[in-house]
């Protein structure tokens, strides 16, 4: 899997019909598990031209899963409630997509008599910060005895952990808090929900909406903390996502969006989590893979194998423009554009890879 986003947002908001606009999925409700999962190809223009050159007979697109859990009330997650539980389903999720209504409808219900997205979001984030700070608490527990031996790890454990549940119990979520790197350490495996990067969805009745002040309020609130924010036509585009690609693109125009609420947000969570892509191609598959920008080469192929990572000898790169240009690896490497890269190299978005190592 490449990475999994989880959706959470106050009752009545759409959530669900957010999760169906980008999964396709026609969920209608909750099972015992109370979460909806899905999986969600990401589409990439480069695969089809490559598996034309090589005569590929399989592709394996990047992947992203995405979680679905009930809608969260206030006091939900006080003293080991639902909302806990619930939130327990989104801990290994890399981002957080928050769907807050942003659309009048005396029709719908809501949680409150008003839709007041920024009053929302402070909401859901003070259920995920109470959840959060028993998670810390429960590890301080579990740390009190070996700290107070000496155990140097541990006291910087519980340093870091005290730190971040101080900030908690002002009702400041993680994210927003000055954490070092060691301080992030200390409190990895916790898997903190309110730590986790966010990107908001404003969910509208209708593309008239777009423009309204509860999208304008949710806007700022996510530029305050330097997040994306997205629009989508939850119940609309949920229904659009049923159909066939080519009338997708009828009822999509008629909206007057130009990418789906899949590709929107997909591209708003690479950019969230600082993603890019690289490939492997050749006669048997085309193979896209999802590392973080910056990634060097041999924490790349670590994605492709972790073999690959520790016995690492070089790179053979490309880039897809050079390859789609110059028609063959064969023409690339005459053009002296195919390099050989070591270990220092970071890899870039749409590079395609052969990665040689030691098995």
């Amino acid at each position: 899997m490449s990475f999994t986003c989880g959706i959470v947002g106050l009752p009545g908001v759409g959530k669900t019909a957010v999760f169906n606009a980008i999964t396709a999925a026609g969920a209608a409700g909750f099972g015992k598990d109370e979460a909806n999962r899905a999986v969600v190809m990401v589409p990439d223009s480069r695969i089809e031209p490559l598996v034309k050159m090589y005569s590929a007979p399989k592709t394996v697109p990047a992947q992203m899963e995405v979680v679905d859990i009930p809608g969260l009330k206030a006091g939900s997650t006080a003293g080991g409630g639902r909302g806990g539980k619930l939130l327990a389903h989104i801990k290994d999720v890399d981002a957080v997509i928050h769907v807050a209504r942003c659309f009048d409808d005396p029709n719908l219900p809501h949680e409150y008599e008003s839709v007041n997205p920024a009053r929302d979001v402070e909401t859901i984030d003070l259920e995920m910060v109470v959840a959060d700070a028993q998670t810390l608490q429960n590890k301080l527990d579990r740390l009190a005895k070996k700290a107070k031996t000496g155990d140097a790890d541990a006291r910087r454990d519980v340093a870091a952990c005290e730190k971040v549940k101080e900030g908690l119990d002002s009702g400041v979520p993680a994210r927003k808090l000055e954490l070092s790197e060691r301080d992030i350490r200390g409190v990895y495996d916790c898997n903190l929900v309110s730590l986790k990067p966010v990107m908001y969805v404003a969910n509208i009745g209708t593309p008239d909406d777009a423009g309204n002040a509860h999208v304008a309020a949710l806007r700022a609130t996510a530029a305050a903390e330097g997040a994306e924010a997205v629009t989508v036509c939850g119940r609309d585009e949920a229904d659009i996502a049923q159909l066939d690609p080519d009338d997708q693109r009828t009822f999509l125009d008629e909206l007057g969006l130009e990418e789906s609420s899949m590709e929107r947000l997909i591209r708003a969570a690479y950019r969230t989590l600082g993603l890019v892509n690289f490939i492997t191609a050749g006669p048997k598959e085309v193979h896209v893979w999802t590392c973080a920008a910056g990634s060097k080469a041999p924490q790349a192929a670590g994605k492709i194998h972790s073999d690959m990572e520790r016995g690492f000898i070089r790179m053979e790169v490309m880039t897809y423009g050079d390859l789609m240009e110059l028609g063959s690896e064969a023409a690339v490497h005459k053009a002296g554009k195919l390099r050989v890269e070591g270990k220092d190299y970071v890899v870039k978005d749409g590079d395609i890879v052969v990665v040689r190592f030691n098995k």
